[in-house]
């Protein structure tokens, strides 16, 4: 067995403190939303102490006991991103905030089970093609008669009976898994570029096409589908993980610029788009009508000013949508530029750390990996936030953590699941952790020593001598 490591130990330590702060910050946060609300204190707190304490405790003694070697400071950033936007939605709506807590619960299991199966982050890459497929299938998946469904003229919604999922919210970890496998195993041949147009060297036709033909793919689906958001958020996360992988700064200015075309292109094509380009350039024009949210959202933050109205004391319910596209309007008023940056500096805290592991991984599908999963959050996030603040044009998309959805939650529990293990493990292979052997590797190695030994027992009848 080997020892104890001072520095998991550390780490794990610091992880329960922030932890604890969270907990401690998001309990204070609903009781003071309860008291603006209706003058009273909250009948649920302390069910609602226990159930937060519960799920918080689950995830780090997961961590502390799957994962000892992975970054401190990923789970409390989450935490506490997730008890924010928690408390806001209870503030909103009760009934929302009901199946809101059923959903941290299965995200909180998923991201338990997820650094259970997943013991070995590079055993992921033998299954790109699956994850391509997958990814696929749950794009398509709103397009098929009968399950799926529009919401806001964006076909991305399946309903199962009475479950309603986001199939789109896992293609994204699904394709993400497939590009950071693919190029892991030719980013060589995609970065060498043996042939030239002009000034330009270009790689081989067939060793690009699977990888772009898959990107290509999920953009159609997502326009098709009306989801633009998404859309943007594949063609970000394929530009930059080309980029990254194959380290010529020609991938990102192609990026650049085949993005603008396509932005023009909708933007002439399509009316929705249109609409939203021009509720972001005016909303006031049209304040009885699209322009409606994105002005409530604009009074929100003024009538917030710098340390907010106070929670519970403001009237975020005036915006239609404050607890899903723009819950971050509702933090703003309540809590004021104060908060409403809190808010953003937790989550470049959450990007710089994401970063940091892909820079400290030794291996590309790690290293890949690592980058584009940090590109999906904080990309969502840039996106959510800057069309709330008319930074640009609104999309439909989750803010990560915060917003009311649980297909969202749990494929973000799943995902920081993943960047901790990426973590955990390029610290056993640094030496800051031994490395043991895994759950799944202990069982076979019982399974092979008690099928040896049973085979030692028996003696095989052709060695029997008779007198």
């Amino acid at each position: 067995m080997a020892q104890p490591s001072p520095l998991a130990a550390a780490r794990r330590n610091s992880e329960l403190g922030l932890v604890l702060m969270a907990a401690a910050i998001s309990a204070v946060a609903y009781v003071l939303a309860s008291l603006g609300k209706n003058s009273t204190m909250p009948a649920t707190l302390v069910p609602f102490v226990v159930a937060l304490l519960a799920m918080l405790v689950a995830a780090h003694v997961a961590t502390r006991y799957l994962a000892r070697g992975a970054d401190s400071t990923l789970l409390p950033l989450a935490l506490l991103l997730h008890g924010l936007g928690y408390v806001m939605i209870a503030r909103l709506s009760d009934r929302r905030a009901a199946l809101q807590t059923t959903w941290s619960f299965v995200a909180v299991v998923a991201f338990v089970l997820t650094l259970l199966l997943v013991q070995r982050p590079a055993d992921l890459a033998r299954y790109k093609w699956t994850f391509l497929f997958l990814g696929a299938g749950g794009l398509m998946l709103p397009l098929v008669p009968g399950i799926g469904s529009s919401v806001g003229g964006a076909k991305i919604w399946v309903s199962l009976g009475p479950i309603n999922i986001q199939p789109g919210e896992f293609a994204k970890i699904a394709l993400a898994l497939f590009f950071a496998a693919y190029l892991a195993d030719n980013r060589e041949l995609i970065a060498a570029g043996t042939r030239r147009i002009g000034p330009l060297r270009i790689p081989e036709m067939r060793y690009v096409l699977p990888i772009t033909a898959a990107w290509a793919f999920a953009v159609v689906v997502m326009v098709a589908e009306k989801d633009l958001g998404s859309a943007l958020l594949f063609f970000t996360l394929f530009t930059v993980m080309m980029w990254v992988a194959t380290e010529r700064a020609v991938f990102m200015v192609l990026g650049l610029f085949l993005f603008s075309i396509a932005a023009y292109v909708a933007w002439r094509m399509f009316d929705v788009v249109q609409t939203r380009v021009a509720i972001w350039i005016d909303p006031w024009s049209q304040y009885e009508g699209k322009g409606y949210q994105p002005a409530q959202a604009m009074y929100a933050f003024a009538n917030g000013g710098t340390g907010g109205t106070g929670l519970g004391l403001g009237s975020p319910n005036k915006i239609p949508a404050a607890s899903t596209d723009y819950v971050y309007a509702a933090i703003g008023e309540e809590l004021g530029l104060v908060g409403a940056t809190a808010v953003i500096i937790a989550f470049l805290l959450l990007f710089g750390a994401g970063l940091r592991i892909a820079v400290r991984a030794d291996r590309a599908f790690e290293k890949l990996l690592a980058t584009g999963l940090t590109t999906i959050v904080a990309m969502q996030a840039f996106i959510i936030i800057g069309g709330v603040l008319r930074l640009v044009p609104l999309t439909g998309i989750t803010l990560p953590f915060v917003s009311y959805g649980g297909s969202s939650l749990l494929a973000n529990y799943v995902l920081l699941a993943l960047l901790l293990r990426i973590s955990d493990s390029s610290a056993r292979r640094l030496g800051e952790v031994p490395d043991e052997l895994t759950i799944g590797e202990r069982l076979a190695a019982r399974s092979l020593r008690k099928a040896q030994s049973t085979q030692g027992a028996q003696v095989p009848t052709s060695e029997v001598t008779t007198a």
